[in-house]
């Protein structure tokens, strides 16, 4: 019988069956008023799938950047449990790399889009694949899962707990100076930064600016692509 997870105070878990997805587990019960900290996850053995609710106090476009909280803490989660030869990375907006390639996402939904609205809830979720979803393994040089990447001795729920105990640590720093240091931990971990993109558009991508919105440069044009655009709708 698999242990539950131990989570840190303020956090509590709630497992969901293998067949249903957490995330929108997480969603609906957001919806229905289930208190903030509440993780959702479910106990498959081949990948981590989980979802955080919060409840932000603040414009959407403030409380957006909890995103990149996640995606530190998971970062962390990954450098403490994993060899220390395995790099971590982010590739904006969503997905986590692990050397190099590709090795799960994030991500995000709201019951608001405005980002001067003040959202009644925030849901974050990661999803980190452990064995090959399908085929050869190797057969997509792009993805991998923490098993091709010499993360054997690792467990989702090992990961779940974790991740659980970093987010929180981050969200409490985020919290409490805002969002420059989350950004100075964020930003050394994305590879695709200062680097010429094609997604979401073509053009230089030169960096986030003070709302966590992304800098891209075409020619002498600066645009700013928002979080926002990518969240789930719901």
């Amino acid at each position: 019988m698999m242990q539950s997870p131990q989570f840190p105070p303020l956090l509590t878990g709630e497992a969901v069956p293998r067949h249903m997805d957490p995330f929108a587990k997480a969603v609906s019960r957001a919806i229905a008023g289930v208190d903030s900290g509440t993780v959702f996850y479910s106990e498959g053995p081949d990948t981590l799938h989980a979802a955080l609710v919060l409840a932000p106090e603040t414009p959407l476009e403030e409380a957006i950047q909890a995103v990149y909280v996640a995606q530190v803490g998971l970062a962390e989660s990954l450098g403490a449990l994993a060899p220390p030869e395995v790099p971590v990375h982010f590739q904006w907006p969503d997905r986590i790399k692990v050397n190099g390639a590709v090795c799960g996402s994030v991500r995000f939904a709201a019951d608001v889009s405005d980002p001067k609205a003040f959202p009644n809830w925030l849901v974050i979720g990661i999803d980190v694949p452990f064995t090959p979803a399908g085929g050869e393994p190797g057969a997509n040089p792009n993805e991998t899962c923490l098993h091709e990447e010499g993360c054997v001795d690792i467990t989702p729920m090992a990961l779940l707990e974790s991740w659980s105990k970093h987010t929180l640590l981050w969200l409490t720093y985020f919290l409490d100076s805002g969002f420059e240091r989350v950004h100075n931990e964020w930003r050394p971990r994305c590879d695709t930064l200062g680097k010429t993109i094609e997604y979401p558009k073509p053009g230089l991508f030169v960096g986030l600016d003070e709302k966590g919105r992304m800098l891209l440069r075409e020619g002498v044009m600066t645009e700013t692509v928002s979080l926002i655009e990518f969240a789930e709708h719901v």
